[in-house]
């Protein structure tokens, strides 16, 4: 689902930056350059070890960028695209770090809040002496995303009608996610398992990975055959090492309660 939010935003950006009027030459090749990396980055043809490379100058020239152009009306957008390569490149930290900076920027910045709120659900573990605070921060952040998604102005005008509305089921059902990641973290599994389930009905491009959340939260939930039906549903090979866990995990639960 992110993958498909992050080409749909490459387009709107693309005339995002030619519709707006940059101050100056330099501020729009700056600005072309990031989208530059970012799109070789996100090219299924880029070989891994290149787009690691790519995400990197992505945050790289991002930095150079909001330096060197203080008072552009690019810098939410500069930002957000931070923290999508931080977030493909795993690091939690700058992640966080340029989501905050996003959300400076623009407090209606609905992306970064749910790239935040979900690493802070999951990054939170059970004996973190500031689970609750990071929790809390997680959920109002999802709370924040879903008041402003719904009205949320199209990035670029030239978007479809039908395509907008699609992408802010997806962003809509991320935020049902982000929810039910924190009552998972938060053991109130039959929360996790109405928030997995409406983040999966919602959005318009489904993520299976969903899905599997949904069933850990049925296993956890001492619901194992609800689990292994919604695992027995997931066909995903990325996600495979994920599912055998799951379907071990709900097995083992199901031979232990006939004993």
């Amino acid at each position: 689902m992110r993958t498909t939010k992050i080409l749909a935003g490459f387009l709107a950006a693309a005339a995002l930056v030619m519709a707006q009027k940059v101050k100056s030459k330099g501020e729009g090749e700056a600005l072309q350059a990031i989208q530059k990396e970012m799109q070789t980055a996100a090219d299924p043809g880029t070989p891994a070890a290149e787009r690691a490379q790519h995400y990197d100058a992505t945050i790289k020239k991002v930095d150079e960028f909001v330096k060197k152009f203080a008072d552009t009306e690019f810098k939410e957008w500069a930002l957000t695209r931070a923290a999508e390569a931080a977030e493909a490149r795993n690091d939690s930290a700058k992640l966080i770090i340029y989501s905050e900076l996003a959300i400076e920027a623009n407090p209606k910045a609905y992306s970064p809040m749910l790239m935040e709120s979900a690493e802070l659900a999951r990054s939170t573990r059970e004996n973190d002496l500031d689970k609750d605070e990071k929790l809390s921060k997680a959920e109002k952040l999802a709370h924040q995303a879903m008041d402003i998604i719904p009205t949320a102005a199209k990035p670029n005008p030239q978007i479809p009608d039908d395509q907008w509305e699609g992408i802010k089921k997806d962003y809509l059902g991320d935020a049902h996610r982000d929810l039910g990641m924190i009552a998972s973290v938060r053991k109130k599994y039959d929360v996790a398992i109405a928030e997995f389930k409406q983040a999966g009905d919602i959005a318009a491009h489904s993520d299976p990975a969903v899905y599997v959340r949904l069933a850990g939260a049925y296993t956890d939930n001492k619901q194992p055959d609800e689990a292994l039906a919604v695992l027995a549903k997931v066909n995903n090979p990325a996600l495979k090492p994920f599912v055998d866990k799951e379907t071990k995990r709900a097995q083992d639960l199901k031979a232990a309660t006939k004993k």
